[in-house]
């Protein structure tokens, strides 16, 4: 230890208990003579050694040595000279309050009002502290040096009758803020937490006057720590500005790393579909035209002079599961053709494109003219059969036959009155056998309307469509592919994993509706981008595909809660956007045909509705308002 510093602590230990000598009882203790204790502490022998006071027992109080009448008379003269003591003085008197090597306690001295003043006279000599700010008077509450709490010193009888008129006379900071004073609730050094000192109106008033114009003092915040670590006396932490952060959901979907939230709310679905409802007259005046024109080319098609006398008519597309937008200006019609039992030779591995062979070929089959090399044909039955729908069209007022379209499996007709309406006519074969092999981990519905359910779907027949094999540029026009939109209309009509949902009396989803805004989107971008046709390799099935995916993945009809259709939107177009971002979309049937390869939809295309789509969903799809 620094010997300067520990003579400095021995001397201020000194003065202060020389000065807790000083008490209300100086004057009778002036008459008193020394005992031979205090004559023995304060005087050193003659031969050199210090005698040592008698030890006494644990608890006991020692008598205090009155002072002389020269000390009483002239305190700060006895503390002057007592500070040049000789260096073989005896040990140090302890201090009012402190504790001996044997733990005892001693009690303190009340100070009078005259030594109160000599000492605070002392200090300020000693400190030489500003005049305007006086001697720091110690905190209630606070601790020394020495480590020893004392005791909180009374309040006077005119300080009891009007305490916030002391605190009113104590000295102002001055108007550069000056010494700093300690705030409420802080610790010193010693770590003590004083008591908040209430201030008076006055007081708050003087304190507001010496800050400099437009500011304001610094408040501490709530709980926060001072320099030396300590927290502050605790109490509420003021409010933060809020954040917007989105409710848990069970419906959000998965986030994606390349895709921003939608704009939540800056659009209304509900708004939307309203517009979209087909008006109940303009259907029914459409669907007579189009039942006027299918009824007419079916008849021609079963007379005995066809080889399609067989033909049957089977209502496919979104008009018939009822989830068509905008208007009923387009109709899907399938003209289904019983065949004898058939084999069939899976194409390059695709599992969606077969040849078909007969397996025993009746004589007189009909179809025998479109074979070749014992397979049949899909361009010749599909040629024959526009050829005769052609002719018949010729005997019907406002109708014509759209130009042939290179890999399309339907036949066009235009019907310009009393509204321009198109209709697609398609050709299929329906096999009564069970479903290719390729389709065994297709149709993942078992969590959402039950092993039962596809059980049964299973055991329905399936259809072949002449829509040809692509071989680079060119197509295999042998083929056909194999689909289920007999099925998918069935899921759509029993939706629901209760029986009961979207009936009269049952729980209303929003599954349907989502659909309709997905095919609107996808249909008004196309026309949007019509010239150029940059998403012409997009069809309203590859939308239909995913939200049959979303609705195997979310089976439940909690999941599709008609007040979550926003949310639930946005699951589907979410969803879509991951499809088109992995250049992923699997058949729903046959899990190994992907819709989005890069043989069948290329990069430009596919990244092109990508962004479209993004920029709709950030902005609230502005898009639903421009047409």
């Amino acid at each position: 230890m620094d010997p300067q510093r520990g003579n400095a602590r021995k001397t201020g230990s000194k003065a202060g208990a020389a000065t807790h000598k000083v008490s209300a009882q100086s004057a009778n203790r002036a008459q008193r003579k020394p005992s031979p204790v205090e004559t023995t502490r304060t005087k050193p022998s003659a031969s050199g050694p210090q005698k040592r006071p008698q030890v006494l027992a644990r608890g006991a109080r020692p008598e205090k040595a009155p002072l002389s009448a020269r000390d009483a008379e002239d305190p700060q003269a006895a503390l002057a000279e007592r500070r040049e003591l000789p260096a073989a003085r005896g040990p140090p008197l302890p201090r009012a309050g402190s504790r001996r090597e044997g733990g005892a306690r001693s009690q303190k001295a009340p100070l009078s009002a005259e030594a109160a003043l000599d000492l605070q006279a002392a200090l300020a000599e000693r400190w030489e502290l500003p005049a305007a700010l006086g001697p720091p008077l110690p905190r209630a509450g606070s601790r020394r040096e020495g480590g020893a709490r004392t005791k909180k010193t009374p309040l006077s009888a005119e300080d009891t009758e009007d305490p916030q008129v002391g605190l009113a006379e104590k000295p102002k900071a001055p108007a550069a803020w000056g010494v700093p004073l300690p705030r409420a609730a802080s610790r010193r050094e010693g770590g003590a937490r004083s008591q908040k000192t209430p201030l008076s109106a006055e007081d708050e008033l003087d304190w507001q006057a010496i800050l400099p114009k437009g500011s304001e003092p610094p408040l501490p915040r709530a709980g926060s720590r001072c320099e030396v670590g300590v927290r502050s006396a605790p109490g509420l932490r003021p409010l933060s500005r809020p954040t917007e952060v989105p409710d848990h959901d069970p419906l959000a979907p998965a986030p994606s790393p390349c895709l921003r939230g939608p704009a939540r709310g800056a659009w209304k679905p509900r708004a939307v579909l309203k517009e979209l409802t087909l008006k109940s007259s303009e259907i029914s005046e459409a669907a007579e035209a189009v039942n006027g024109v299918v009824d007419h080319l079916l008849r021609r098609l079963q007379s005995s002079q066809s080889v399609f006398q067989g033909v049957s008519r089977l209502g496919t597309g979104s008009y018939y599961e009822r989830v068509k937008v905008s208007a009923p200006n387009e109709f899907d019609v399938m003209f289904q053709l019983d065949t004898p039992r058939i084999q069939l030779e899976e194409y390059n591995n695709s599992g969606a494109h077969y040849f078909v062979k007969f397996k025993r070929n009746p004589i007189g089959n009909p179809l025998n003219e479109f074979l070749e090399e014992e397979k049949l044909s899909a361009s010749k039955m599909l040629s024959k059969f526009r050829k005769i729908i052609q002719e018949e069209v010729k005997n019907i007022a406002d109708v014509s036959v759209e130009k042939k379209k290179r890999g399309c499996p339907a036949v066009t007709l235009l019907i310009s009155k009393p509204k321009e309406i198109s209709v697609d006519i398609i050709l299929a074969l329906k096999v009564n056998s069970s479903w290719p092999a390729s389709t065994e981990e297709g149709l993942p519905i078992k969590s959402w309307l039950g092993a039962k359910v596809k059980r049964n779907l299973r055991l329905q027949p399936f259809y072949l469509v002449p829509k040809f094999a692509k071989e680079g540029n060119n197509f295999q026009e042998e083929t056909w592919r194999l689909s289920f939109s007999h099925i998918e209309k069935n899921i759509l009509e029993n939706h629901g994993k209760a029986k009961t949902c979207c009936e009269n009396e049952g729980v209303k989803c929003c599954r349907k509706d989502c659909l309709k805004l997905m095919k609107y989107l996808l249909e008004k971008l196309k026309e949007k981008f019509s010239n150029p046709k940059k998403l012409n390799k997009f069809c309203s099935y590859h939308v239909k595909t995913a939200f049959f995916h979303l609705c195997a993945e979310n089976p439940e009809d909690s999941d599709w809660q008609s007040r979550d259709l926003e949310l639930c939107f946005d699951r589907c177009v979410q969803y879509f956007l991951q499809c088109l971002e992995k250049k992923h979309l699997e058949n729903f049937f046959i899990p190994g045909f992907n819709f989005f390869s890069q043989d069948k939809v290329d990069k430009i295309s596919r990244e092109f509705l990508l962004k479209e789509i993004e920029y709709e969903r950030n902005n609230g799809y502005p898009i639903f308002g421009e047409f």
